[in-house]
């Protein structure tokens, strides 16, 4: 009996010592020259987490460091995508509000849903230019990763990063 349980507690750590978890990477990958330009300015980005009445799902408790890698990884795929012109008279902010970031406690297949509003908002008027909620799941089967934990990162990553490559889509095809 105790040659099976070294044997298993040898075999788990074979299993999961070598692996190290991804880190949080919002960064969204591979992202897309815009066709066309935005006729307004981009002056600022702001992500938060929304107040409990606008809430639609679960925020993580320990995710305060989570709004600000999304905004890091927003700005940088539109700096990439050039969405938006860098002179125009026009001036605006993007503003978006994380409704639901729920990464799983556990499982197979590991989830995580993202829900977030995306808010383009004119400086000089305070007008609502553009708004869209965007939804979106990371998936990360079993075979990924042997550890619960890489894949729970991996699909929180994979989660925010199609968030934003939505909202840019999204952004790109609008007339503001």
């Amino acid at each position: 009996m105790l040659k099976r349980i070294t044997l298993l507690a040898l075999l788990g750590a074979t299993l999961t010592g070598c692996v190290t978890a991804p880190p949080t990477n919002f960064s969204v990958p591979g992202v897309q020259r815009a066709t066309t330009q935005q006729a307004v300015e981009l002056k600022a980005v702001s992500v938060s987490y929304g107040l409990p009445s606008e809430v639609k799902g679960d925020i993580p408790t320990y995710g305060e460091g989570f709004p600000i890698l999304w905004e890091k990884s927003l700005v940088e795929a539109i700096d990439k995508a050039g969405v938006f012109s860098d002179d125009a008279p026009e001036k605006v902010n993007i503003f978006v509000k994380v409704l639901e970031l729920d990464p799983p406690a556990g499982g197979i297949t590991m989830v995580t849903p993202a829900r977030a509003r995306y808010s383009v908002v004119s400086r000089r008027t305070g007008k609502t230019l553009f708004e869209k909620e965007v939804y979106t799941e990371g998936t990360v089967p079993p075979g990924y990763a042997f550890s619960g934990l890489v894949r729970v990162k991996e699909s929180l990553n994979r989660s925010v990063q199609a968030n934003i490559a939505q909202f840019l889509e999204s952004l790109s095809a609008a007339k503001l």
